[in-house]
């Protein structure tokens, strides 16, 4: 394996974890690391990422990165793996890494690998592993191209853990004129970023009605210190942002804690929450899915069982 290149994404100042997820990859390839972190003002968190596995991070930092801009990201993402001599480009699979990995894989005449759980190397090529059919089966691709660029399913590994003596480099870009200038419009915050949360309790379209989830749902999760979470068709009914879908057409997440409650366990949403440490299901469905998964099933109301469990986390609590 000659060089990695990670794209690290920057998230209230730090590093999102999901990036250094990115170092445990490239960590287990082996051969030279390297990074790139783009922002504005991002200095401190190149050298937290220099020292996290991240190797020598090039810094693309200046007005044109301070919003993300896919003409300034690909001109930049483009300089520092030709800088570096990648055969490897890593970015996370977030909305990010879904826009601009297929316009850098086109630029460096490259291969494309997309949403993948695992990355190896075998007699001499690259071999990536992702799943297909709504997560009825997985793949194994093989790489042919010279160089790579693949995005990496956020939580398909634990953040590097390694400390590192890396370094940081200024990295100069020429970016087009038309990518300096940009509309921002700030939405209101909502949801939270599930990738990060230990606990998480989600609700199925068992929880009957939008009203419920701030009434049932959310009330454990608060209790658990943790973060609420949902299944697709909760989302798509609009009774909650797409932020807060756990599945293949959501968010995948491994929490330490993951608590289930009136989801069945369609094939989509056990492809985002599987890997979870512990699962608790709750479902009056004796043979629904989710218990195939569960650590531990409770089969029974939801509406009985969840205010139950939240008093008696509170109670514990004092």
């Amino acid at each position: 394996m000659a060089t990695t290149l990670i794209v690290a994404e920057v998230q209230n100042g730090d590093i999102r974890e999901a990036s250094l997820e990115l170092a445990s990859f490239a960590r287990n390839l082996g051969g030279d690391v390297k990074s790139l972190v783009l922002g504005s003002g991002v200095g401190d968190a190149a050298s937290a990422l220099a020292a996290k596995g991240g190797g020598e991070v090039y810094v693309a930092d200046g007005d044109a990165f301070a919003n993300y801009n896919v003409d300034a990201w690909s001109a930049a993402i483009k300089a520092a793996a030709e800088k570096a001599g990648a055969t490897l480009v890593l970015l996370s699979n977030t909305p990010t890494g879904w826009d601009v990995a297929p316009r850098i894989a086109a630029a460096l005449d490259a291969g494309f690998v997309s949403d993948c759980f695992k990355v190896q190397e075998e007699g001499g090529k690259l071999q990536f592993q992702r799943r297909v059919f709504n997560g009825k089966l997985d793949a194994q691709l093989t790489a042919n191209a010279d160089v790579v660029v693949a995005t990496m399913q956020p939580g398909a590994t634990a953040p590097y853990e390694g400390s590192e003596a890396g370094s940081t480099t200024p990295l100069d870009v020429s970016v087009d004129a038309r990518a300096k200038f940009v509309e921002v419009k700030k939405a209101e915050a909502g949801g939270v970023d599930l990738s990060k949360a230990d606990i998480i309790v989600s609700g199925g379209r068992g929880v009957g009605a939008p009203e419920k989830f701030p009434e049932v749902i959310q009330p454990l999760a608060d209790a658990l210190g943790g973060a609420m979470g949902a299944s697709r068709p909760v989302v798509d009914a609009g009774w909650l942002p797409h932020e807060y879908q756990v599945g293949s057409s959501g968010q995948v997440v491994s929490p330490k804690l993951y608590v289930a409650c009136g989801i069945s366990g369609a094939i989509q949403h056990l492809v985002g929450m599987k890997t979870s440490n512990f699962i608790v299901a709750i479902n009056k469905d004796a043979d629904a899915p989710i218990f195939e998964v569960a650590d531990i099933g409770v089969v029974g109301d939801l509406f009985e069982v969840v205010p139950a469990l939240t008093k008696a986390v509170q109670e514990a609590k004092g």
